[in-house]
């Protein structure tokens, strides 16, 4: 469950689980404009209104107004796969 306006987990999944190859010019500009929302609408919003699901997607997506690395960073930076 996400909060008003924000972004759905399930929505991030199943757009992350598509590779960028196979989608069309109007996936990859939505998925772009709702990332960027979401960024903003998360750093605008204090944690302690976020509800415990938002609060756990954002850790997992980097989306925080917190200065803390994201668990896929982490984990891609594990792997070497960071810049």
């Amino acid at each position: 469950m996400s909060d008003t306006g924000r972004q759905d987990m399930g929505d991030k999944l199943s757009s992350s689980m598509k590779p960028e190859s196979q989608k069309t010019m109007t996936e990859q500009a939505t998925d772009k404009m709702k990332g960027m929302y979401d960024s903003v609408a998360s750093t605008m919003q204090p944690e302690g209104q976020k509800s415990t699901g938002q609060k756990m997607t954002d850790g997992v997506s980097g989306n925080s107004n917190e200065n803390s690395e994201s668990m896929t960073d982490k984990a891609k930076d594990t792997m070497g796969m960071q810049k």
